[in-house]
């Protein structure tokens, strides 16, 4: 039997960047959920700049265990991710959406990094080349995430050697910006 060509398929497929929230876009206080607590990164406006000058798509993919632990609501993440990318439309930084797991680790849910549950969603929605794209996060089920969803690049930002298997580790935002601007063609 003949197979139906689908002219609905994506023909162009998008290099996307993969963003943790807590540690990487701000600093990470421990469940921060108000605009008061929450604190950019330093130069995390400049890396974004550098994905979006490469043609990057760009998404948030955060654990958000207290919603599930009770320290804050849906409603309090909500206003905060609101205030957010108000904030990023404000440095001309567009992220096209943030997704984000509101259980606990004992709830075995499939959204939770490092499952694929997010990336999964955004598959689903976007074609994603996830050969030319990257996952940026501090902590190792960030890293896990990205192999576990077949993501090609991944990043770490950590002030230790604790996390393994990325493919490239820096310190602070800061010096993954410095790398990255004097290696262009690892965005390419």
């Amino acid at each position: 039997m003949a197979g139906l060509l689908d002219l609905n398929l994506p023909t162009n497929m998008s290099k996307a960047l993969f963003l943790d929230r807590d540690g990487i876009i701000n600093v990470d206080h421990g469940y921060v959920h108000t605009p008061q607590e929450f604190h950019f990164n330093r130069d995390i406006f400049k890396l974004l700049h550098l994905f979006i000058q490469n043609h990057y798509i760009l998404f948030i993919v955060t654990n958000q265990s207290g919603i599930g632990r009770g320290y804050y609501t849906h409603e309090d993440f909500d206003h905060l991710t609101q205030w957010m990318l108000e904030r990023f439309k404000e440095e001309d930084i567009h992220i096209e959406k943030v997704l984000y797991c509101p259980h606990t680790p004992q709830e075995g849910c499939s959204c939770r990094k490092p499952k694929t549950g997010m990336i999964d969603q955004i598959l689903a929605q976007y074609p994603i080349d996830l050969k030319k794209s990257w996952m940026i996060g501090d902590k190792q089920s960030d890293i896990d995430l990205a192999r576990n969803a077949k993501i090609q690049r991944s990043i770490a930002i950590s002030s230790d050697d604790s996390i393994q298997g990325a493919d490239h580790y820096f310190k602070s935002i800061t010096a993954c910006k410095a790398y990255l601007e004097a290696n262009p063609k690892s965005l390419d």
